[in-house]
């Protein structure tokens, strides 16, 4: 469907995953004055059927294309005059990062660098100002807090955390974060950048923690736990990082830095157990407990111990805490797959 270049219009990237598929509908309801421009490649982490209810609407639009492709990104600037960029588009499996590096340092770093380059170009004159028309135009690049690399066992990452990244995909988002930063203290662009804890909710990738401990488990296989299941991180339900994300586009400070973190500290094998009784209860067994099916695999190569997130700055600065606890977001989490795995 075609999309009046004229309105407010977004470009936001890889919004067939798993956060910007969750981000694009609430978006798009939450403001109906703004048009939506999904670019997104789909590779393995993006599936169309994710954004199916928006088959019929009119202010969303979605083009199959690469971030790295510089001629497709300036094209889509110019047919449709974006005022705002919500860069999601990331290759984002930590392990995938470690047999494969290279589409993680093309991916997210030279493609963050390709939309940079071009919102330059259209929101900025040959002197770095603002072109009239552009003036409230913004990047918010979207990125994780496993920049920071491994807390040990008590204290708290913050925007002011120095980087200290772990494995390849982290390296290169903590590269892309500096290429953003770059961009406002030197040219002046008006970019905003998250760092989120563990998301979790419908629509993740099934290759994913908590996906693969209820696909697992439904299937009566075993469900592999990374080394004696101790690392932890803080939880965060997607939807509240997804209403995080909007405040910070909306309200946030130019070249400032957000994190957004749930406050919902577990480790792996509480979370695998946890999930596991509650399928007890939802999709109780024939006999046993699910829970039975948990074993324990050879640890990830540099795997990070803990990370948790102190989002004092987004809770003061913009209002923004998450609506979700781990218990009532897991719930929704299980019934969402439920309906998924069993076709009911």
């Amino acid at each position: 469907m075609s999309i009046n270049s004229d309105d407010n219009t977004i470009l936001v990237t890889g919004g067939a995953g798993f956060i910007g598929s969750n981000f694009v509908p609430y978006f798009l309801a939450d403001n109906p004055d703004i048009q939506i421009v999904n670019l997104d490649l789909l590779t393995y982490a993006g599936e169309l059927s994710n954004l199916e209810e928006l088959t019929a609407n009119e202010r969303y639009h979605f083009v199959k294309g690469d971030i790295c492709d510089a001629q497709l990104v300036d094209k889509l600037f110019q047919r449709y005059n974006f005022k705002g960029i919500i860069h999601f588009a990331a290759e984002s499996h930590v392990d995938n990062s470690i047999e494969k590096p290279d589409s993680f340092i093309k991916t997210n770093i030279e493609g963050t660098f390709v939309l940079l380059e071009a919102a330059k170009r259209h929101w900025l004159d040959a002197s770095n100002k603002v072109i009239k028309g552009f003036e409230l135009a913004r990047f918010h690049h979207v990125s994780t807090d496993e920049v920071y690399g491994s807390l040990g066992s008590e204290g708290f990452f913050t925007e002011t955390t120095p980087y200290a990244p772990n494995s390849p995909y982290s390296a290169s988002k903590a590269s892309s974060d500096m290429l953003v930063r770059s961009y406002f203290h030197t040219y002046g662009l008006n970019v905003v950048t998250s760092n989120c804890s563990n998301n979790y909710g419908p629509k993740q990738h099934d290759e994913k923690l908590i996906p693969t401990i209820i696909r697992k488990a439904l299937l009566g296989e075993s469900i592999p736990i990374y080394g004696d299941g101790t690392n932890i991180r803080d939880w965060l339900y997607v939807l509240d990082h997804c209403k995080g994300i909007s405040s910070v586009f909306k309200e946030g400070r130019a070249g400032e830095t957000y994190a957004i973190g749930g406050n919902n500290e577990y480790n792996n094998l509480f979370i695998a157990r946890r999930i596991c009784s509650l399928l007890d209860e939802l999709q109780p067994k024939s006999e046993g407990s699910y829970t039975h099916q948990i074993t324990f695999v050879n640890d990830r190569l540099g795997h990070d111990y803990r990370y948790a997130i102190d989002a004092t700055k987004i809770s003061n600065e913009l209002g923004w805490k998450p609506d979700e606890n781990f218990e009532s977001g897991i719930i929704k989490t299980i019934t969402w797959y439920l309906k998924k795995y069993l076709k009911v």
